[in-house]
């Protein structure tokens, strides 16, 4: 399936036209001021910009954009997370296909997503029968914006939400898969949607 070309996010407008309506009203006032208004609407746009990807045809593939932070064993399962910075696109994708059992949205905490009291910070939660994503806000970020809902059957690389300014997307693999199964390590660089996780290459 072809994707659209980049295109920005459900919702990045909304933000961005704040900061697009105090440039035009300090265009009258205050220059500077005006001009940086402009920089920031501008740079909201970029933050939430989503471009199309291309899924390899097997294997379970990276829910977003960022670096491998998180690589442990829980139970009979590994969870896998992977750190947003600033510079990455934001969008959530589709480890695998399936259908959604449910989404649940946990208020908590905005720690660093990256650090170890992440695991109290707010979150959605959406199940698949055989896997799991956990979507985490970040200390900036404060807006999860899952797209998915109950029932909707996924395919791999399909966008599910977008986590506006951070943070940390996480998916519980399979039980069958376990650490020697990984095709990344903590630190890799990966790209969602594309980037296997669990794979051939193919």
């Amino acid at each position: 399936m072809v994707e659209p070309p980049i295109a920005v996010t459900d919702g990045a407008w909304r933000y961005a036209a704040v900061c697009f309506l105090v440039a035009l009203v300090a265009s009258v006032i205050a220059v500077p001021v005006a001009l940086l208004a402009l920089v920031a609407g501008i740079a909201v746009l970029w933050f939430h910009r989503d471009p199309p990807r291309q899924p390899p045809t097997t294997g379970i593939v990276a829910p977003a954009d960022g670096r491998v932070s998180v690589i442990r064993e829980e139970g009979d399962r590994v969870r896998v997370g992977v750190f947003m910075n600033v510079t990455d696109v934001h969008v959530n994708r589709a480890p695998a296909g399936g259908t959604v059992q449910s989404v649940e949205h946990r208020p908590g905490a905005n720690k660093p997503a990256f650090s170890k009291d992440s695991d109290r910070n707010e979150r959605v939660r959406i199940e698949l029968e055989e896997y799991t994503v956990v979507l985490i806000a970040g200390w900036f970020a404060r807006r999860i914006h899952p797209a998915v809902e109950t029932g909707d059957e996924l395919r791999r690389g399909q966008r599910i939400g977008h986590i506006s300014f951070g943070s940390r997307a996480d998916v519980v693999l399979p039980a069958a898969y376990d650490l020697d199964d990984l095709r990344v390590d903590t630190g890799d660089a990966v790209s969602a949607g594309e980037t296997q996780l669990i794979g051939n290459g193919e």
